[in-house]
């Protein structure tokens, strides 16, 4: 099998080419972090984790009077890269053969062979990443049940992000399902226009530009599913400012990851002003049972604390409901900011025994992969690996687009 050398480095780099096409979410959120695990050998093992500082928080002082001088208060997050997932195939010595040594028969090994593998890995590292992003945003504009036929809902969104102050950098998305995108276009059909950028190559799903955004068409978006009880309200418990976790009477049945909720008298304000924004601040769940919420992000109401993000402080009885309806699934759809989200991609190691084994990168991604024969049964297998990892660092810079049931 001389050919399978050759081959080895064919299919690594059009399994690169085809993931980079399909990664319609990922390809459009934060990759700056991958650096830190590109494999290095004199630097060393990168290890599994990495620690990022969050911007410090100022809190203004009005007048002349004497300095209020603050702390640093640093805080930091961490991505931490240890997910791995891949595809297997095998081919036998014809097909080899016949992929090098023939006109075209690559183009057949492609479309028969890498092409749905590498999609069907896209497709799940997608959706995990969609859901993960999708739980971690807190925000969410429209009204459950109500489908999105026009820029009214998308409006709202956009305006939750410049009031977090997202940046008008041009660097903004939108991620719909199609249910949703057909809606859309038929009550906006002058608005996605021709321009000098429909020109170029887009990634898979790509549809236009208009609100100040990018819009794909993903059917991969999460859907959330309300857990039969979506009403109650706080018990007692700790309330002091920057908790993560309310005790609450007891729920029929335990708010599942994702859901988002609002407390009765809690407001959102500006992040710099600290001004009260008209609307509830709104919270989402990271785990919770019947009788305890734990949630993100934090409700600090401190007016001294420069990282206020509400008004008003939670008190016992106040009420607490959740967006949607009871045992009804939402589609959620994403506007948002690349910044947002994180995707990060390590090197996996080349083993000392794995003579047909190739590592590839582009833009950030990297993808090994890995054959080996099979003697008994005259083939080549062949595995396609990706290390990765996510976090959602700026969950404040997105917004779900709720409407109708799904």
């Amino acid at each position: 099998m001389a050919n399978a050398f050759v081959v080895t480095d064919l299919v690594a780099r059009e399994s690169l080419r085809i993931a980079h096409e399909k990664l319609q979410f990922i390809g459009t959120v934060d990759r700056q972090f991958d650096s830190s695990f590109r494999y290095d050998p004199s630097a060393g093992k990168h290890g599994q984790t990495l620690r990022i500082k969050s911007p410090n928080v100022y809190k203004p002082r009005e007048g002349s009077r004497v300095m209020e001088v603050q702390d640093q208060a640093e805080i930091s997050q961490t991505i931490t890269v240890a997910t791995q997932d891949g595809v297997d195939m095998r081919f036998n010595s014809q097909e080899l053969i016949q992929s090098v040594d023939s006109d075209g028969a690559f183009d057949d090994l492609s479309r028969h062979h890498i092409t749905p593998a590498i999609s069907g890995l896209v497709s799940l590292i997608e959706s995990k990443m969609i859901a993960a992003s999708t739980k971690a945003t807190y925000q969410v504009a429209g009204t459950a049940g109500t489908a999105l036929t026009d820029l009214t809902v998308v409006g709202a969104a956009r305006a939750k992000l410049n009031q977090q102050l997202a940046p008008k950098d041009g660097q903004r998305y939108i991620q719909a399902d199609s249910v949703t995108m057909a809606s859309m276009v038929n009550g906006m059909k002058g608005l996605f226009q021709d321009s000098a950028q429909i020109k170029e190559q887009y990634r898979e799903g790509m549809m236009g530009r208009t609100a100040m955004a990018d819009w794909y068409e993903n059917d991969r978006m999460w859907t959330m599913p309300n857990s039969a009880d979506v009403a109650g309200a706080i018990n007692a418990g700790t309330l002091t400012s920057g908790i993560t976790a309310l005790t609450v009477n007891g729920f029929s049945a335990a708010p599942v990851a994702g859901m988002v909720f609002t407390i009765d008298g809690t407001y959102d304000v500006h992040p710099e002003t600290k001004v009260a924004f008209p609307h509830l601040k709104q919270f989402t769940i990271t785990s919770a049972t019947t009788t305890t919420l734990n949630f993100t992000p934090a409700v600090i109401y401190d007016t001294t604390n420069p990282r206020q993000n509400c008004s008003g402080a939670p008190t016992s009885a106040d009420a607490i409901t959740f967006i949607g309806s009871a045992s009804t699934n939402y589609v959620q759809n994403l506007m948002y900011h690349k910044e947002a989200f994180q995707f990060v991609t390590a090197d996996l190691p080349i083993l000392d025994d794995a003579h047909k084994c190739v590592r590839v990168n582009k833009d950030g991604l990297s993808l090994r992969v890995w054959m080996s024969s099979d003697i008994r049964n005259d083939e080549l297998l062949m595995r396609v690996d990706i290390l990765y990892g996510m976090a959602a660092l700026r969950p404040e810079w997105a917004c779900r687009m709720i409407g109708s049931a799904g």
